[in-house]
């Protein structure tokens, strides 16, 4: 059971708002006295007070229309499919380096790693049946998400990631042993890790041959991309007057290991030096990687806002019929 557009149920906190109001608010009166006392006397007289039983009704029918906008779908059943499916892990530098503004985002100047969340977004959208994790390091690894089908929940946990997160620093070997062993853990036939990094490996303990070499061992395959255009990048910097302004820093990207890296796991390396090369890169996986295999998938979820639709209608309909009718 579950409510795909949650955010409406917050509509049904001013039900009981609309219900005071509702009651401070009478009728304009239809007869008038010449004298109070005879309006005391009918006041202390019992009579037929149908206003409460329809107000009633009618926040019924307005929790049932909210609860209908929030859409509450139940799963019918799950099923085994044969599907194109691999696990995969996206590594992604976070370091301070990758506020490096050398991409563009709609013709517009933009970092790294804005541009790299975009086309990574795009990548998980064409592979609904992987399971795909999601691992942000720097000065050490951390993982943002595990292997998951859930790929909206993995999409609001890329979007989370910025610079600053971590320690700075480029721990690109710490990041491939992290990696390694999430989809270790896994019996798939196939399994990859796709590390982004616009820089070279100075922190974390293991090195990235070394890491490299257990992930062969563990069948696992290392695509490396190297981020950055050839030669300087515009950086964005703090003045002592607390400006922003943009200065030219030097490039550097250890192609050579990320090279290595990948030809050791029977893998490629490459390179993206704008928007569209590193839109053609993960499209060139994308294209490389597939297999087959069977995975648990839920089919479909039975709608179940028709029924409380229908229900809101025949107490609206009863509501109508007891406000119409003359009460003795």
């Amino acid at each position: 059971m579950r409510f795909l557009h949650p955010e409406f149920l917050w509509l049904l906190l001013l039900l009981p708002l609309l219900a005071v109001l509702y009651g401070r608010k009478g009728k304009a009166p239809a007869l008038k006295f010449s004298s109070t006392t005879l309006a005391a006397v009918l006041a202390t007289t019992p009579k037929a007070r149908p206003g409460t039983l329809l107000l009633l009704f009618r926040l019924l029918v307005l929790s049932l229309l909210i609860l209908a906008l929030a859409r509450p779908q139940q799963g019918s059943s799950t099923t085994e499919i044969e599907a194109s499916g691999i696990d995969i892990i996206l590594a992604v530098d976070v370091s301070g380096s990758m506020e490096a503004m050398d991409f563009t985002l709609n013709s517009k100047p933009a970092n790294r790693l804005e541009v790299v969340k975009k086309v990574m977004d795009e990548f998980i959208s064409e592979r609904p049946n992987d399971r795909i994790g999601l691992l942000a390091f720097a000065g050490r690894p951390y993982l943002v998400s595990p292997l998951t089908l859930d790929h909206d929940w993995l999409r609001r946990r890329l979007e989370s990631l910025q610079t600053g997160m971590l320690e700075d620093g480029t721990a690109i070997g710490s990041a491939i042993g992290s990696g390694t062993n999430r989809l270790r853990e896994n019996k798939s036939k196939s399994r990859i890790l796709i590390l982004l990094t616009d820089g070279m490996n100075n922190a974390g303990r293991i090195p990235p041959l070394i890491a490299a070499e257990a992930a062969n061992t563990l069948k696992i395959k290392v695509y490396t991309i190297g981020a950055g255009t050839r030669g300087e990048a515009p950086m964005p910097v703090i003045d002592s007057f607390g400006r922003q302004r943009l200065v030219r820093a030097r490039v550097d990207i250890d192609e050579e290991t990320l090279t290595k890296v990948a030809e050791l796991t029977g893998a490629r390396y490459f390179r993206a030096t704008d928007t569209e090369s590193l839109k053609k890169i993960y499209n060139e996986i994308n294209k490389m990687e597939t297999t087959t295999r069977k995975i648990k998938k839920f089919e479909h979820y039975r709608e179940l806002y028709p029924f409380l639709v229908l229900a809101a209608l025949l107490l609206l309909a009863v509501e109508i019929y007891i406000a119409r009718k003359k009460l003795p």
